[in-house]
């Protein structure tokens, strides 16, 4: 199996003229974004996307839309006269008519004519129906109306904070510690694959398999189920989630089969329950995953390109639930608590940022980001993202409730419980001391075996 990274705009190409390569064979019941919507009230997605900083118009998708209710309404009806016409048909033979007499020739010929018709509808349908998916699935998600206002980042609200940063000018970043301890080797790294890999060796590797085996413990403790999900998916999966189309450039593919580098375990938790009804008895389902993630980081170059922030390959805890639609709303202050419980533990100063609509993620209708201190670098810097995401996944991947006789789309929600680099960077800063070395939170000494990081 070859891993290659495809040109992203021959990607973005034959996505958009082929959703093969999105995994839309025609046996997967993907859904998109609300169609009736589409056609009865565009201007409330217009003014979604608007607050996304996106102008579109709608004009187009909504022909598109409803050009295909209308041949859907014009084949239903011709079906139904055309499975009438079959049924007089073998009615009047029943009742002794010759199958070969006048009348009976003029209602089969009709009938084949209505087949042909048919037929011909059904294939514009075809056309219509994947020329309108491929047009919806570029569309991100709307933002909640409680998501504040803003353009990017600047206009971010702070929502609380926990922990009393460290200020000292002496104090240094993680890299430069890492180094001292001997914790990794990027230059070898860098021989074996390339630059923004890293190899962690002794404490390194220890204190990474440490801090992801607290982080599983703390979430099953609370009552999420222990996943450990491939990490390879196919283009129907990261499209489920709503990575693909528009991430195609962010991700590594391979050369000959329809799979895909995971760049998130929030990928192959989503499509767990592709295509499914999940009783309403079993939600909420609360998924924890540890997987290797995969990202290009295309866009980044120059930035964060030492150490452990911004890597091509990392390790993450992530969080996933499947809720009944009215419980979304406290299902995100749940799953983001649970999240700060990580920090909490760890001793790791942190702060709560509320996304504003013009910074969430595409799949995202609300986020929180948990900010952790990094001292020695004198920021804050995101180490988890929760996000409720309603009804887009589920509607992406076809995942519903049923309660009675009425089924619904379940909500979806993700966050990470953590991302584990990050948080060595985080330990490693807040740690130090002065002779060298790394003091560990007390909640990591059981799992680590030792209360600090020496010098070898």
């Amino acid at each position: 199996m070859q891993l290659k990274v495809v040109e992203s705009s021959l990607i973005k190409k034959n996505f958009f003229l082929d959703q093969k390569h999105l995994g839309l064979t025609s046996s997967t019941k993907l859904l998109v974004i609300d169609q009736r919507l589409i056609r009865e009230n565009p201007k409330a997605i217009e003014e979604g996307l608007k607050r996304r900083g996106m102008k579109l118009d709608l004009g187009p998708l909504q022909v598109n839309s409803q050009k295909l209710r209308d041949l859907e309404e014009s084949r239903s009806k011709l079906q139904s006269k055309g499975n009438a016409i079959g049924k007089l048909v073998g009615q009047k033979i029943k009742t002794g008519s010759d199958p070969k007499s006048e009348e009976v020739s003029k209602l089969r010929l009709e009938g084949n004519q209505i087949k042909q018709e048919v037929a011909t509808l059904e294939e514009a349908e075809k056309n219509i129906s994947e020329k309108l998916k491929a047009q919806i699935l570029s569309l991100p998600n709307i933002p909640d109306s409680t998501c504040p206002d803003g353009k990017n980042e600047k206009d971010n609200k702070e929502r609380r904070y926990w922990g009393k940063p460290l200020n000292d000018i002496s104090l240094k970043e993680h890299w430069e510690i890492a180094n001292n301890l001997s914790l990794w080797d990027t230059e070898r790294s860098a021989k074996v694959s390339k630059s923004r890999f890293v190899t962690l060796l002794n404490q390194g590797a220890k204190l990474e398999r440490s801090l992801i085996n607290f982080m599983l413990d703390l979430h099953c403790q609370k009552g999420y189920l222990e996943v450990l999900p491939p990490a390879l998916v196919n283009s129907c999966s990261l499209t489920s989630s709503g990575q693909l189309p528009k991430f195609a450039e962010e991700s590594f593919k391979c050369a000959d089969d329809d799979l895909w580098l995971t760049p998130t375990a929030e990928v192959p938790l989503t499509s767990l329950h592709r295509d499914e009804i999940i009783p309403q008895s079993e939600l909420p389902l609360k998924y924890v995953a540890y997987s290797p993630c995969f990202r290009r980081e295309a866009g980044s170059y120059g930035r964060d390109t030492r150490g452990l922030i911004r890597l091509h390959q990392f390790n993450k805890v992530e969080l996933y639930w499947f809720v009944n639609p009215e419980d979304s709303k406290e299902a995100l202050e749940k799953i983001t608590n649970d999240a700060e419980d990580v920090l909490k533990k760890l001793e790791l100063p942190y702060r709560v940022i509320e996304l504003c609509a013009g910074d969430i993620g595409f799949s995202a209708c609300k986020t929180y980001d948990l900010e952790v201190w990094l001292p020695g670098a004198k920021s804050y810097r995101e180490i988890s993202s929760c996000s409720s995401c309603l009804d887009f996944q589920a509607r992406r991947s076809s995942i519903r409730t049923k309660k009675g006789k009425n089924t619904s789309l379940v909500h979806t929600l993700n966050g990470s419980g953590l991302a584990v680099g990050r948080t060595m960077a985080a330990i490693l800063e807040n740690g130090q001391q002065k002779d060298g070395t790394v003091n560990l939170p007390t909640a990591l000494i059981p799992y680590f075996g030792s209360s600090q990081l020496k010098p070898e």
